[in-house]
């Protein structure tokens, strides 16, 4: 029986990680989070999500399309696969939208601050909690 894909997405994901950080010849790919790893049930393709925190996406985008080749190469060895799936790369913007969802949170509290000083200023009391 072969290993199980959540497995065998996890250690890509460990693997590519060592590798972007210690032998890519690139030095803009050390500064490159893999954060998932997902491959298609028949095994032709592996999106690999990726974020880094400065410089511009375009320039990460094309270090790893250029080194895509040998990224595919050192993954199969270091995973003793037979057959290894073409990479697709795709930036990962979960932190992006997290960070926008606590700006939004937080500038609620801060308009709850202005609307309860306001009334304050008017004189006019809060309504007890019930």
């Amino acid at each position: 029986m072969g290993i199980s894909l959540a497995r065998l997405e996890s250690n890509a994901l460990r693997e590519l990680a060592i590798i972007l950080r210690n032998d890519a010849k690139n030095k803009h790919l050390s500064n490159v989070t893999v954060t998932e790893v997902r491959i298609t049930n028949d095994l032709s393709y592996m999106t690999v999500y990726y974020t880094f925190y400065q410089g511009k996406e375009e320039n990460y985008q094309k270090a790893l399309e250029d080194c895509k080749g040998y990224l595919r190469s050192a993954l199969a060895k270091k995973l003793n696969a037979r057959k290894m799936p073409e990479l697709i790369f795709k930036r990962d913007t979960s932190l992006d939208y997290g960070n926008h969802i606590n700006d939004l949170i937080v500038g609620i509290h801060e308009h709850d601050k202005e609307i309860k000083e306001h009334q304050a200023s008017l004189g006019i009391k809060e309504e007890e909690e019930k």
